[in-house]
């Protein structure tokens, strides 16, 4: 029994932990790294193609079938873990709880379900909306409810193709939909808030991370009320983070944020053209 409440302790200092060093080290890659760089080349093309709204339409619809064309072979390959993985943990988890430990973990798991997210998405949305009335208002009222229904029916989509199953106790499957509920719902509301106010580096970072505690958490959650393989919880992680950084990424597009790739260094100069040409 001690090792589940190590576990517990665990899936809150891990990403108190590490996350802070991984956001600190991610924020600098973005702002100054070859493949940022490309990205906003890329997305600099796709705009003056499309406009902000076409770019970001496209950039959400190709996201989602990279995180389709991504997460479908993880989920083969954990697929093949159930046996040797998925039943010994769900056996000794289920050999060992406990009434009280029981109770909160039930009272915690349901945070990543689709109905209070579906407040959560409402309240946001309108909430958003109003913070932006002088600007693009309709940005957070449309893309509060578009993450809510991108993320059901991309994990979907997974569940169908992937088709492994799920616990004798439980209808959930890979990948975690809590999870990535969680993931989508809370990062879209987190940077919607960091394009609302100037939020300092700092306290962007902290938001991240307890965002990650509280995906976390609700992973082990999931796996302890025997929702969900401990397999299905890993692939909702993975899952969740992608999508969620397609969903930022179109929000970005959509409002103008993405910062303009540098411009061109000349390839020669005026000497160097004037011999080229003999003149």
């Amino acid at each position: 029994m001690t090792i589940v409440y190590v576990l517990a302790v665990l899936a809150v200092l891990v990403p108190l932990l590490v996350v802070p060093v991984l956001a600190s080290r991610w924020m600098s890659a973005v702002a100054t790294g070859r493949t940022a760089e490309r990205f906003r080349v890329a997305l600099a093309g796709l705009t003056a193609a499309f406009g902000r709204v076409g770019a970001a339409v496209v950039v959400l619809l190709a996201g989602c079938a990279a995180v389709v064309a991504v997460c479908w072979p993880v989920g083969e390959a954990i697929s093949r873990l159930e046996p040797h993985v998925d039943h010994p943990v769900f056996d000794y988890v289920h050999a060992h709880r406990v009434g009280f430990w029981e109770d909160v973990n039930l009272f915690i798991s349901p945070i990543g379900d689709r109905y209070p997210l579906k407040w959560v998405t409402v309240v946001a949305a309108i909430g958003f909306a109003i913070a932006w009335r002088r600007r693009r208002w309709w940005i957070p009222l449309v893309a509060m409810p578009l993450q809510f229904v991108v993320e059901q029916y991309t994990q979907t989509i997974l569940a169908k193709v992937v088709d492994r199953g799920h616990p004798p106790t439980d209808l959930g499957t890979y990948p975690s939909g809590g999870c990535g509920r969680v993931l989508m719902t809370f990062g879209t509301i987190l940077v919607l808030a960091a394009l609302t106010w100037r939020l300092p580096r700092r306290v962007l970072i902290g938001l991240v991370t307890a965002l990650a505690v509280l995906v976390s958490v609700e992973g082990y959650t999931r796996i302890y009320a025997e929702k969900h393989w401990l397999t299905d919880v890993f692939g909702g992680w993975f899952f969740g983070t992608l999508l969620t950084g397609v969903m930022v990424l179109a929000v970005l597009v959509a409002d103008g944020r993405v910062r303009r790739p540098a411009a061109p260094a000349p390839t020669g100069t005026v000497d160097d053209d004037r011999m080229l040409t003999g003149t």
